[in-house]
């Protein structure tokens, strides 16, 4: 035990760093408390770090592995007993209700599912939330040789690492984890596409994505909350790098971002945004503290569509600069 206090003690970086590192080789942690007993930690590990074997599907015509450990079952499903109970789409396994998104939603890819035939459908999680993932089709087990992602990519969201098929065209490996955060946030901000009787999603009108980049959790979910009430799909990055990650991987309509951030700030954001030829033109909003004429000259010149200072920030000026830059969020 320590006998002095530091800045940053109690803070649980050191656990976060082991969770960080074991799951950079494919294992998982797992906590458990008991009153009057204490904390269990346990970690899994994978007997080795170059092998996986996995569970191949199509998405949207593209080749996806699941470690096979990972993947609670995997099943062909009549469309008729697909339910929707509140909005929610469940089916029956055993005696429990399933809840179902598409892979095409969660990975925010273009593209439909199957139009006919059964449904396919991968079932991730466990006893305490387990979802069912609609999918194309099955393509068989296989044992792959993981390739790490090249580091300059940062973490690829939903993704953990790569590898190659025998004919040597590329499969992406999914990150279990990450993508059963990604469907509890689309189940909890009520965002789920509807998966109709024919098997393809609903023909509800797509609604407008905006990225918000700021490093003040404060005004993150503000903004968020504020452009969610409106109807907008809202992620939300916690600084410039974050941000980068998100929009080179995501398909969005708008990005708001702050200017003074950590690791990099917003300026260097939309320069990044602009000069990649698939983003250049993507509507960029900058919300900052920063009032002066040479900051607002600044962050235009940058290549900002709109600057908007927090000092006279109300939500109905907010609501305004994003309706003008992307139109209404159903539109």
């Amino acid at each position: 035990m320590k006998n002095s206090v530091s800045e940053i003690s109690g803070r649980g970086v050191g656990l976060d760093v082991v969770q960080t590192t074991v799951k950079e080789v494919g294992g998982r942690v797992r906590i458990s408390s008991k009153a009057g007993a204490g904390t269990r930690f346990q970690l899994e590990l994978p007997l080795t770090l170059s092998l996986i074997r996995t569970l191949l599907v199509e998405i949207c015509g593209e080749p996806y592995a699941f470690p096979l450990a990972r993947v609670d079952k995997a099943l062909n499903l009549p469309k008729e007993q697909i339910q929707s109970v509140q909005g929610r789409q469940h089916f029956a396994l055993g005696d429990i209700q399933v809840g179902l998104v598409t892979a095409q939603q969660v990975l925010d890819l273009e593209g439909s599912p199957q139009a006919e035939g059964d449904v396919s459908i991968v079932v991730l999680g466990d006893a305490a939330a387990r979802y069912g993932l609609l999918i194309d089709r099955f393509l068989g087990e296989r044992e792959l040789v993981i390739r790490t992602l090249d580091p300059r990519l940062g973490k690829v969201k939903n993704i953990s690492s790569a590898a190659l098929m025998p004919d040597g065209s590329p499969v992406l490996i999914v990150d279990v984890d990450d993508l059963t955060r990604s469907i509890e946030s689309l189940v909890s901000g009520q965002h789920l596409s509807q998966v109709s009787s024919e098997g393809n999603p609903g023909t509800q009108r797509r609604r407008k994505r905006v990225l918000i980049v700021d490093d003040s959790l404060t005004v993150r979910e503000l903004e968020r909350k504020l452009l969610d009430s409106a109807g907008y799909a809202v992620q939300v990055a916690v600084d410039g790098i974050d941000g980068w990650n998100e929009v080179r991987t995501g398909h969005y309509d708008l990005v708001v971002t702050d200017i003074d951030m950590p690791r990099m700030d917003g300026i260097e954001l939309l320069k990044l945004i602009r000069q990649d030829h698939r983003l250049k033109s993507l509507p960029v909003m900058i919300v900052s503290y920063k009032d002066r004429a040479e900051d607002r000259t600044r962050g235009l010149d940058a290549g900002a569509d709109y600057y908007l200072t927090k000092a006279s920030f109300h939500d109905e000026t907010l609501l305004r600069v994003v309706t003008d830059l992307v139109g209404r969020a159903d539109s």
